[in-house]
């Protein structure tokens, strides 16, 4: 069981679960407590955010240190989704690859290529490893966690449609759904842009004053249902993607304000995958999120996404091709903590056929 930037979960090497993937999913829900508001019969936490599992493994493909294959395990319905990736999950697979002698840590550092079997990208992910063990003791901080820890920088270069086939599905910087302004896009995670002016919202609102929104959590999934086909997903309303996303002008020295529906419960802060999406969006003229912006100079420009509880940091190195403004690498730093390690018992029914 890991932290992985602002969620937890837990980690499995491919080997100690079932290839049959229903066996599998069985045994998951089994580990987690789902489905049950309260996962009060196994290990997870109630919450999307601590419903999480990562299955790693050691990789065949060149240049690839180990596979990570991420797994949304539903709280309150027998579910698991493989249909999107996750940043803060994947922040712990390269301490957990080393703990696991899947790959050999180096001193001080050690590189970990990792390839994301959920949409085929591939992350270089930099762990500090004195003595050739991850050290997760440290110095950088995170909002959405408290204190602080060793930094776990994670670089990105081929996310741009990673999972809608475009970085711009729909081949507008903008379309009009249900009469409002959006931006979906596809960088790293599919996420629908708005700004929440224009539904009838501040952008400021608590996460428990989002959830308790019937009228706006409404309108905001009617987008979505809309929007799903329009970005190559096909019918959602049993998917986790796209996530929805509500922007404002930033109120404390960041980029761009958020607030986000993961994508039917509002998010605490924002997933690291969607942060840079968003971040992707606010640097195209014309998006929903281009005008609320505030977007610093410099080819390589540190943007931060602000979220209900801080802000997440994103590395956005763009250039101009073609008149446009084209995202070459994006970067985020996280940070991970060990949490346990042990053995899970798992119902005698999550085997039965």
């Amino acid at each position: 069981m890991m932290r992985g930037g602002t969620s937890k979960g837990a980690y499995f090497l491919a080997s100690d679960l079932p290839d049959d993937t229903a066996q599998r999913d069985r045994i998951l829900l089994s580990v987690m407590g789902s489905p049950d508001p309260r996962q009060i019969d196994g290990i997870g936490g109630a919450d999307p955010l601590t419903s999480k599992v990562a299955v790693v493994s050691p990789s065949s493909r060149p240049g690839i240190d180990v596979d990570y294959l991420f797994l949304q395990v539903w709280v309150d319905r027998a579910e698991v989704s493989d249909k999107q990736n996750c940043g803060n999950i994947l922040a712990g697979v390269a301490p957990f690859a080393i703990e696991r002698g899947l790959v050999r840590g180096c001193d001080p550092v050690t590189k970990v290529r990792i390839f994301m079997v959920n949409t085929s990208q591939t992350v270089v992910a930099t762990i500090q490893t004195p003595g050739g063990q991850p050290e997760y003791q440290g110095h950088a901080r995170i909002d959405g966690v408290p204190g602080t820890a060793a930094p776990i920088p994670l670089s990105f270069s081929d996310t741009a449609g990673s999972t809608c086939g475009s970085l711009l599905p729909t081949g507008n910087v903008v379309d009009v759904v249900n009469g409002v302004e959006v931006t979906c896009i596809d960088n790293g995670m599919p996420v629908v842009v708005m700004r929440a002016a224009d539904v009838g919202r501040t952008g400021y609102e608590t996460r428990d004053q989002l959830d308790a929104d019937s009228e706006l959590k409404a309108r905001i999934e009617a987008i979505r249902l809309k929007v799903g086909p329009m970005m190559n997903l096909g019918d959602v309303k049993d998917q986790t993607v796209p996530k929805m996303i509500l922007v404002a002008p930033p109120r404390e020295g960041g980029v761009v304000s958020t607030r986000s529906f993961i994508p039917h419960r509002a998010h605490a802060t924002i997933g690291v995958f969607a942060a840079v999406s968003v971040a992707t969006a606010c640097l195209l003229p014309g998006s929903a999120a281009h005008g609320v912006a505030r977007i610093p100079d410099g080819a390589t420009r540190l943007m931060l996404v602000e979220h209900p509880t801080g802000a997440s940091p994103v590395s956005m190195t763009t250039e101009e091709q073609d008149g446009r403004v084209v995202v070459t690498e994006a970067a985020i730093i996280s940070t991970a903590r060990a949490l346990f390690t042990g053995h899970v018992l798992v119902s005698s029914s999550s085997f039965s056929s």
